[in-house]
């Protein structure tokens, strides 16, 4: 094989996955989206070796697939719909188009190809494998090396897979609500699978794939921002931001791989790090709130709630994520675990936090704890100053009735 030969394969292996992600949004077939960026390397193939490697590879790839499927469209009757879609993709454009942006709120063909890859109409066997063949651009080989299974049966199972999305008609959209939610553990260990074939490889000649790393942190970034109170998404996002920031000093000049004794940390990406663990605490804080949420589930009956247990947990809390209403809301377990003088003492020391000062909520709190010490007048005073501050007109009622109660 000649050095263009090897260096247009190279490309359309980084390249692939995108070309395939856009082209299934158009033809709405994974199957022959695959179909026609081969037929796009084909050309290239042919094409490539007199006239040279463009300067934008991927984009000369993407419009030459884009034709084939205009073509496709056409012969289906159906160019008057797409073709001003298609027409906006050129080697200049490399912006979402605001149509795009405002139909779908993540405006990315790669994340929408995992999602669709991953539907519950598959097994998860079949999942796996048609993310790392469509999104990884793995090889059968390279599959079926990593599942420790023959090339036949990753090839059948990839076949399967792209008829069983065919006959289900499945929408070649992201999918919303609690679809989305009921995907999103798939979602995430396929991506952890991309990530970890580009931080390791299991074939060829370089140990690492950069390109893959890239994409699955990528998108595992994109899933973070559609999830923000996920903290499985956030927990798989610090683990590659962290594992991506050894990257450089895993690889020696020649190729050769660096062992974690031997690597110069000088090399290690602090930017990455500082990124993983701001996820890591994040997802911490979600998990210590889950499990917060969870003892108030457990407990069949107000008084049966283990205080002391939701005392501990917001200790933990204010470990990972300190803020004053961090603080506020362990001052009234501590009350209820302690009793109010207890949870008193905490709310006075952090009254005069300047972040609090328009926070209703710490007058409230403090009111409830001098109502139930008996400090009425005190209490009326705090419940009356929470209420002008609260804009939520039945909270503000409330907190005057319980003004008037006092």
């Amino acid at each position: 094989m000649s050095e263009t030969n090897r260096a247009i394969e190279a490309v359309f292996r980084i390249e692939s996955p995108r070309l395939i992600a856009g082209l299934a949004r158009l033809v709405k077939d994974v199957g022959l989206a695959e179909e026609m960026a081969q037929d796009a390397l084909v050309t290239a193939l042919e094409r490539w070796p007199s006239s040279g490697i463009p300067d934008n590879p991927g984009a000369w790839l993407m419009t030459t697939a884009k034709h084939r499927a205009l073509d496709f469209l056409r012969h289906h009757k159906l160019a008057d719909e797409k073709h001003g879609e298609i027409a906006r993709t050129s080697e200049e454009a490399a912006h979402v188009s605001i149509e795009d942006a405002l139909d779908d709120d993540v405006g990315d063909d790669l994340l929408r190809l995992i999602f669709i890859a991953c539907h519950p109409v598959l097994t998860p066997e079949a999942r796996v494998t048609l993310t790392l063949r469509l999104v990884g651009g793995l090889t059968t080989e390279e599959i079926a090396r990593a599942f420790l299974v023959g090339e036949p049966t990753i090839q059948q199972r990839v076949v399967r897979a792209k008829k069983t999305l065919a006959e289900a008609n499945v929408p070649f959209e992201l999918p919303r609500g609690e679809d989305r939610a009921a995907r999103l553990g798939a979602v995430l260990g396929v991506i952890y699978l991309v990530f970890n074939e580009g931080y390791a490889a299991t074939a060829g000649d370089d140990w690492m794939r950069p390109a893959l790393c890239e994409d699955a942190l990528r998108i595992g970034r994109i899933l973070a921002a559609l999830t923000p109170d996920d903290a499985e998404v956030h927990g798989l996002v610090a683990l590659m931001e962290i594992q991506q920031s050894r990257a450089a000093a895993r690889v020696a000049p020649d190729g050769e791989p660096v062992l974690l004794a031997d690597q110069d940390r000088r090399r290690w990406d602090q930017l990455l790090i500082h990124r993983g663990l701001d996820a890591l605490a994040r997802a911490e804080a979600l998990g210590v709130q889950a499990a917060i949420a969870a003892c108030h589930a457990r407990a069949a009956r107000f008084a049966d709630t283990d205080w002391a247990r939701i005392v501990s947990l917001y200790g933990e809390l204010a470990a990972i994520a300190p803020s004053p209403v961090v603080e506020l809301n362990r001052a009234v377990a501590v009350s209820m675990a302690s009793g109010p003088a207890a949870g008193l003492a905490i709310v006075d020391t952090i009254a005069s936090d300047p972040a609090l000062a328009g926070y209703h909520l710490l007058p409230s709190v403090r009111g409830d704890l001098l109502f139930k010490l008996g400090r009425t007048r005190e209490a009326r005073a705090e419940f009356e100053r929470a209420a002008s501050m609260a804009k939520n007109a039945r909270e503000r009622a409330l907190l005057l009735e319980r003004a008037n109660n006092c």
